[in-house]
């Protein structure tokens, strides 16, 4: 038996049609699960996203919601259950945009941003999975953390507060439901540039990447991968902890 194997399995990504969320539900599906890609804006990539999967031959559908928002977080799990079966693997993803300011530049508008995409929505998210994963006595929950809250990142308290939020609550909630077979881990990714930083100056990416160890920028699939063991039966006894794929920008 293939110990990262995931099929039978169902899985929610949010934020799941581009960048890392959209390798980590291709690596899910390649693993053999079924993946549910979530979406709130531009239906053109998300159609993208799912159509490609498909032709790989995997299964999949795409749900659009707003996964701050409570009504829509138990319809989107809601509609998965019925279209694909219930969630088994939740990898709360979406993200929202992540300015750097000074903490004197920043409104509280912006700092609840971050706690509404970063603690709200995993906690719904959790929430409305749950039921199902403790019936059954096995349940994976991946939160996407970030190294920047290890690192203490300047200029970028908002996020970093709320990423903070996060980890805490993927730690208390490991204890918790460790009993009933469900595992609660982080995956935290370094700076690993998308499309969205497509504009981003190469000087800026070779100064980031001679502080790698490794020697090279992460790309998505690095990801991906963790997420997959994570999800895996090969992870069954790792919970409470946070993986960073950063090349050992952390070591230190």
């Amino acid at each position: 038996m293939d110990p990262f194997a995931l099929a039978g399995r169902v899985a929610l990504v949010t934020g799941s049609t581009r960048g890392l969320g959209r390798a980590m539900a291709n690596a899910l599906g390649r693993a053999g699960a079924k993946v549910a890609f979530n979406y709130y804006n531009d239906e053109g990539t998300a159609d993208r996203a799912l159509n490609e999967f498909v032709a790989e031959g995997l299964e999949g559908i795409l749900v659009r919601g707003d996964i701050t928002d409570p009504a829509d977080v138990e319809r989107v799990v809601g509609e998965i259950g019925e279209r694909l079966g219930p969630v088994d693997i939740l990898v709360p993803n979406a993200t929202c945009a992540q300015p750097m300011e000074l903490i004197e530049d920043y409104d509280w508008e912006t700092y609840q941003r971050m706690i509404d995409f970063f603690v709200k929505s995993p906690f719904l998210l959790t929430r409305a999975c749950l039921p199902h994963m403790k019936q059954q006595g096995w349940g994976r929950i991946i939160n996407i953390c970030t190294t920047a809250f290890v690192a203490g990142k300047p200029v970028f308290s908002a996020y970093v507060a709320a990423k903070g939020g996060q980890v805490g609550m993927s730690r208390s909630l490991a204890s918790e439901l460790a009993p009933f077979g469900i595992t609660v881990n982080m995956v935290s990714p370094g700076w690993i540039p998308v499309e969205r930083h497509a504009d981003e100056p190469q000087a800026a990416k070779d100064a980031y990447r001679d502080r790698i160890p490794t020697g090279r920028l992460g790309v998505p699939d690095d990801v991906g991968g963790a997420v997959v063991f994570l999800a895996s039966e090969a992870a069954s006894f790792v919970t409470g902890q946070n993986i960073n794929v950063n090349g050992g920008v952390t070591i230190g």
